[in-house]
């Protein structure tokens, strides 16, 4: 069949040509051997270190692997610590804002329960002024009827004058 081929291909224009000197395949053969005995060693080499050399960053990326791995536990158990953390501050939280509710609460009943009774004494010291001043303006008026009327009275009777001049004298320690 190769044969069929290679007479087949001639009459087309192309085919393979099995001449082995005409082809230079023996010349290929020498090339290709001689490049394989020099340059195969240093080929080996090559590859060799090239493998060595892959095979370290293999055991390089493992190991930031490993090193990444651990960051990572030790992150997520920071966060973790840091989430019982935030927890802890935020009942901390709520805690002292019901415990300033209560104390401002207080304050605030505190301060109503003084505001009723300063109301309350206000009042009270009101209409103990409102009382007192009726009081005066009370007794200012039946002095002032008093004294209308004793004028009227001494000014009518002379000897009921000097009875009481007499009365006041002895009443002071006169004679």
């Amino acid at each position: 069949m190769f044969y069929w081929l290679a007479t087949e291909s001639e009459a087309a224009g192309f085919g393979l040509n099995l001449d082995i000197f005409e082809t230079n395949l023996i010349n290929l053969s020498v090339v290709i051997g001689v490049l394989v005995y020099f340059v195969g060693g240093v080929l080996k080499k090559i590859l060799a270190e090239r493998r060595t050399a892959i095979e370290a960053e293999i055991v390089a990326a493992e190991k930031r692997q490993a090193d990444a791995q651990a960051m990572l536990a030790a992150e997520e158990q920071k966060l973790a610590q840091s989430k019982v953390e935030a927890e802890r501050i935020l009942a901390s939280a709520k805690a002292s804002a019901e415990a300033s509710k209560a104390e401002i609460l207080a304050a605030a009943e505190r301060e109503i329960e003084r505001l009723k009774q300063s109301a309350t004494q206000d009042t009270t010291t009101s209409q103990e002024r409102a009382i007192a001043e009726l009081r005066r303006q009370t007794a200012k008026m039946a002095l002032e009827k008093v004294e209308a009327t004793l004028d009227q009275r001494l000014s009518n009777n002379q000897a009921a004058q000097e009875a009481l001049f007499e009365r006041s004298v002895a009443l002071l320690g006169g004679n």
